[in-house]
C-alpha cells in the first residue's frame, strides 16, 4: 500500500509538470510579433497602395519614418513625412507649413494605416496597454482575446479608443479584430483577416470590415455576433501593391 501511494504521488506530478504552461500576455504577442515577421520588421522599407494613396515606411532599429502621397482635388502632389521628429508636408516638392489643428489629424492618419498594415507589430509600442482577457471560439477555432488601450501620453489623440484582438492559440495570427472610436459620433467595427499572404518573410492581410449600430456593445461580444450574421459589412479594407525590402 505505502508503495502504491508513492507511485501515485509520482504519477500526479509527473501528470502536474506535464500541463501545458499557460503563456502571458508579453508572451502571446511576442509569439505573434514573431510569427508574423519578427526582426525583420525593424529594419525594413515596406511600399503598398491604400485607397488611391501612396504609403512607405522606413525603419533602422528605433527610428521610423512613415509617409503619404497622394494627389489632391487640384491636382497638386501632397507628400506627407511623419518621423521621430514629427511632421512634414511638400505639396508640388515645396515645403509648406501646415495649420496647428491639422498636424495631430494628418500625423494619427498617417500613423494609423501603417499600424494596422503591420500587425501586430505595433501591439508592443510602448503607448499600449494589454491585457489578456480569455479564450474565446470563433468558426471552430480557438483564439487568446487581447485588449489593448494606449496611454494619453504618446496614445494620439485617439487614445480613448479601445481595440481588441482575437490571436490563434495554435498559430499565433491575428485573425479578427475589434474597435470603438469616438470621433464623428462614435462608432464600432470588427474586421476579418483574408488574402493572407507572406512578403520576404513578413505578413500581410487584407480585412472584411463590419460596423454594429448598438455603440454601448462590449468588443468581446462581436465575435458571437459576426458568428449569427448580425454585423453589417461595410467596406474592403485592401493593402494593394505590397513591396518589401529588407535592410541588414
Amino acid at each position: 500500500m505505502k508503495y502504491l501511494s508513492l507511485l501515485l504521488i509520482i504519477l500526479l506530478l509527473s501528470a502536474c509538470s506535464e500541463k501545458k504552461k499557460e503563456l502571458t500576455t508579453d508572451e502571446i504577442v511576442n509569439n505573434a510579433i514573431k510569427n508574423a515577421g519578427g526582426d525583420r520588421y525593424k529594419n525594413a522599407e515596406i511600399d503598398f497602395v491604400f485607397r488611391n494613396k501612396a504609403y512607405k515606411s522606413i525603419r533602422e532599429g528605433g527610428k521610423f519614418q512613415f509617409e503619404r502621397t497622394e494627389v489632391d482635388s487640384a491636382g497638386n502632389k501632397v507628400y506627407d513625412i511623419l518621423n521621430n521628429d514629427g511632421l512634414e508636408r511638400y505639396v508640388n516638392d515645396t515645403l509648406v507649413k501646415l495649420q496647428d489643428s491639422l498636424v495631430l489629424p494628418v500625423g494619427n492618419s498617417i500613423n494609423s494605416v501603417h499600424y494596422f498594415v503591420q500587425l501586430p507589430f505595433g501591439l508592443n509600442a510602448g503607448a499600449a496597454n494589454k491585457e489578456l482577457l480569455g479564450k474565446d471560439s470563433i468558426a471552430g477555432r480557438e483564439y487568446y482575446e487581447l485588449k489593448v488601450t494606449f496611454e494619453e501620453n504618446g496614445g494620439g489623440t485617439d487614445h480613448e479608443d479601445e481595440y481588441l484582438y482575437w490571436i490563434d492559440t495554435q498559430n499565433f495570427e491575428v485573425d479578427y479584430l475589434a474597435y470603438n472610436f469616438e470621433v464623428n459620433d462614435g462608432g464600432i467595427r470588427f474586421r476579418k483577416a483574408f488574402n493572407h499572404r507572406i512578403i520576404e518573410g513578413i505578413r500581410f492581410v487584407d480585412y472584411e470590415n463590419y460596423k454594429y449600430e448598438i455603440l454601448s456593445t462590449p468588443l468581446q461580444d462581436l465575435d458571437s455576433l459576426y458568428e449569427k450574421r448580425e454585423l453589417e459589412l461595410l467596406s474592403l479594407i485592401e493593402t494593394k501593391d505590397v513591396k518589401v525590402k529588407l535592410g541588414s
